[in-house]
């Protein structure tokens, strides 16, 4: 089996799997407890804040845990919402191809009177920041733009995105759940105010993330009981889950440099054999991606069908984000960026582990040049093609 389908989630890594086990085994007491045990809890909660929080250049008081990305982006945006709302701001700025898990809170603060302004992301899917700087009003309370796309994997210039937004004094959110573990990033320097990361998308373990807050920001609690996280997300704390988060991450960030060079040749290789079917074409900028991260369309078959074929091969891959795997319509991502239904329809996405080989990459090449061109042999609009019934968009 060839699993090609990192962007959904990865493979926890060893090092993760020893973590939460002796953290299941040795250190299984609540942290909120006074007695020895809950103590000891409590230590290696506070250690693993830290070790996530200089990972990303931040401080430990800076780090609120929570279940994953997807509740971190909830919270991050509502509570800048919120507190543009107490200053008469009720304005967002986002991009079109945003995670759900941004689009759909920005849809809910939309019902509840605010504002909100989608950027165009442009064929290579990129922000163009002086169209960032013109969308900002004096209304605007946060712009939320991904560090880098889940589909695409175009990586976006979030530092002089978050320039811009502190030179106008408007809070700045990244939703980096597939930038973190992967590509360099610095609070700090990359002027971020509030970025969300998922455990999974680094070789962590599911349902745990964070969310970095900036000092002085005072996060609107989602969920409400106890006094856990500072008082900002209740809930006895997932120790195990939290502390193999923080294991992954180090290890992760630790050999980034190495797994990029290696991803980033392998990735260019498979690039360069699927760019020679017909008629297809690569989605994202073809530099400002991540590592890892391939995705094609191909005009006149089912994405569907592909990739059913595709496992019947071993290979396991995507069309596009697992969140909207059960949807029939096309990717939002693939038509924000100018693809038509038709065409967006067509599309796989590849993304690539460490542990990926040459000979993985040829076969990767060599089954889909297989498959797009059995599924185009009994394809009607394929023949309408040829036939030049249709007009070819590829």
């Amino acid at each position: 089996m060839i699993y090609v389908d990192n962007a959904a989630t990865t493979k926890m890594s060893k090092t993760a799997i020893h973590t939460m086990t002796a953290m299941m085994e040795d250190t299984w007491g609540n942290p909120s407890s006074l007695y020895s045990i809950g103590q000891r809890a409590k230590e290696v909660l506070e250690k693993a804040r830290a070790d996530v929080a200089s990972v990303i250049g931040a401080e430990p008081r800076e780090i609120t845990f929570t279940s994953g990305g997807s509740e971190a982006d909830n919270q991050a945006i509502l509570t800048a919402a919120l507190l543009g709302e107490k200053s008469g701001k009720k304005h967002i700025v986002s991009s079109a191809f945003e995670h759900h898990a941004v689009l759909h809170t920005l849809n809910k603060l939309e019902k509840m009177g605010y504002e909100i302004t989608l950027l165009d992301v442009h064929e290579n899917g990129m922000i163009i920041p002086s169209e960032l700087e013109a969308a900002i009003r004096e209304d605007t309370c946060l712009v939320t733009i991904m560090t880098a796309n889940n589909e695409i994997g175009t990586i976006q210039p979030i530092r002089e995105l978050g320039a811009i937004c502190r030179s106008r004094k408007v809070l700045f959110h990244t939703d980096a759940v597939q930038a973190v573990g992967h590509i360099p990033l610095n609070v700090i320097e990359d002027n971020i105010d509030l970025l969300s990361a998922s455990a999974h998308k680094f070789h962590g373990p599911k349902g745990v993330g964070f969310l970095y807050a900036r000092k002085g920001i005072r996060l609107t609690n989602l969920i409400e009981g106890g006094a856990q996280e500072r008082g900002k997300r209740a809930g006895t704390e997932n120790v195990p889950g939290i502390v193999s988060m923080a294991e992954a991450l180090k290890e992760a960030n630790a050999g980034m440099e190495k797994n990029a060079e290696h991803l980033v040749k392998m990735r260019d290789r498979l690039i360069a054999g699927l760019k020679e079917i017909p008629h297809s074409a690569l989605n994202g900028d073809a530099e400002h991606r991540l590592p890892g991260n391939v995705n094609f369309c191909f005009e006149g078959i089912e994405g569907e069908s592909l990739l059913l074929l595709l496992d019947d091969k071993g290979i396991q891959a995507s069309s596009g984000s697992a969140c909207t795997s059960g949807s029939l319509d096309p990717s939002h991502v693939l038509l924000a960026i100018g693809r038509v239904h038709d065409v967006a329809h067509g599309s796989l996405r590849l993304s690539i582990g460490e542990d990926i080989t040459e000979a993985d990459v040829d076969y990767l090449i060599k089954s889909v040049k297989e498959v797009v061109e059995y599924l185009r042999g009994f394809s009607p609009i394929w023949r309408d093609l040829m036939a030049g019934k249709k007009q070819f968009i590829l």
